[in-house]
């Protein structure tokens, strides 16, 4: 029973780790990289379909991505897409491949961005401490129950409450690893 639920809420936590690698992945930094287009939705035959479903995206240098639709009628709206992306990027199309080049990161962005992943890391933290709070109302529910003991409950408490705070060291040193590139010029 406590084994179960430890191992619920480690999955959960990992998930959670998980929703924050893919979300500071969207932060870009001074470099290019694929993933960041990897959230860009483009209309495909009347769905919406992430643009590298219709396209593939390789890095042509260090501060351009390129992509190479593979229909002709898509250059256009792909291009309309990373446009209008809330990434701010301006692609510039050349007849067979579409060239995405990373503007610069001034000092001013470089802060805002920064507040963005603190804020990413700080809604990670706060679902890790949920998860918490949930596996010790099961822990109480079974004791309660008389499935388990008191003892065995607090003993359970206390190991969720070790890997939570693993877990938050975890978000931690992503962060300040995201922090440390984004400060790099």
């Amino acid at each position: 029973m406590i084994a179960e639920i430890k191992k619920t809420a480690e999955q959960k936590m990992q998930k959670s780790i998980e929703a924050l690698k893919t979300d500071l992945a969207k932060v870009r930094t001074g470099r290019a990289h694929t993933g960041l287009l990897d959230h860009i939705q483009v209309e495909y035959y009347g769905s919406m379909v992430p643009v590298n479903q219709v396209a593939g995206i390789s890095l042509l240098d260090a501060r351009t991505i390129g992509v190479q639709p593979w229909e002709k009628p898509m250059f256009a709206k792909v291009e309309k897409a990373i446009r209008d992306s809330d990434l701010g990027l301006n692609p510039a199309n050349q007849g067979d491949i579409i060239r995405v080049p990373m503007p610069p990161l001034t000092e001013e962005r470089r802060r805002e961005l920064i507040k963005v992943v603190r804020h990413e890391g700080e809604t990670a933290k706060v679902a890790i401490r949920n998860l918490r709070r949930d596996a010790n109302n099961h822990l109480k529910d079974a004791t309660k129950e008389k499935e388990i003991s008191e003892d065995d409950e607090r003993r359970a408490q206390d190991e969720v409450q070790k890997l939570t705070d693993r877990y938050v060291a975890e978000v931690d040193r992503l962060l300040s690893q995201k922090e440390q590139e984004l400060l790099q010029v």
